[in-house]
């Protein structure tokens, strides 16, 4: 980030979160001018989880639904980061919008979306996605790029031009924070941090000011 940014963001202060009153108003609000800024993917995402051996692993998802229940995303049970929240039921994430200067931190528990929230989005998907999500063995060895293709052929001669049902290994994760945190360049790296932080979910959100 630069010392000096030629148009630096409006400072946070304490009161613009304490009138949001919910963390989810702010971020609803960072999101949608995030949309109207962003080049590329303004709801890509770093998610980070941690394998059975305490190892980290971090890589970027796409952000699906966010409100008062927590954030949305789909993915592969079976592939690496779905086989470690199923185990540890927790993960984070964080948010970067560069041309805002602008990051969101989220921490919490996950849990797999239902079944009927899957099923919707599913539909809503491209067709050569969905057959995708059938083709694809996420995060596990491939012998080369015509394996792949061999299984997107396969799967889309399997469903011809009907419907394509949902793969029982292929669902949504919901993530309930208890911790996030704005973060928002100044100049001279004096950045704004605000972090709403509860115990569990459903309480009340405390908030703090942190130094940058």
């Amino acid at each position: 980030m630069s010392d000096t940014p030629d148009n630096p963001p409006k400072a946070l202060t304490k009161d613009d979160f304490t009138v949001a009153s919910e963390p989810f108003l702010v971020f609803a609000e960072w999101l949608a001018e995030a949309e109207g800024a962003e080049v590329n993917d303004p709801t890509a995402m770093a998610l980070a989880t941690v394998d059975a051996g305490g190892m980290p692993n971090v890589r970027m998802v796409l952000l699906k639904q966010a409100d008062e229940e927590g954030f949305v995303f789909y993915t592969n049970f079976e592939s690496q980061k779905g086989e470690e929240i199923l185990s540890a039921g927790k993960a984070a994430l964080c948010f970067h919008w560069k041309s805002l200067r602008r990051s969101v931190r989220v921490r919490g528990l996950v849990t797999p979306v239902s079944d009927a929230e899957a099923d919707a989005y599913y539909a809503s998907r491209p067709r050569g996605s969905r057959i995708g999500a059938w083709a694809s063995k996420q995060s596990r060895p491939l012998e080369s790029r015509f394996a792949l293709e061999k299984q997107v052929a396969k799967y889309t001669a399997k469903f011809g031009i009907g419907d394509i049902p949902r793969p029982a290994h292929w669902s949504g994760f919901r993530l309930v924070p208890l911790a996030i945190e704005f973060w928002q360049d100044r100049p001279f790296r004096l950045h704004d941090r605000i972090r709403f932080t509860r115990d569990h979910a459903g309480d009340a959100w405390r908030t703090e000011r942190l130094y940058p």
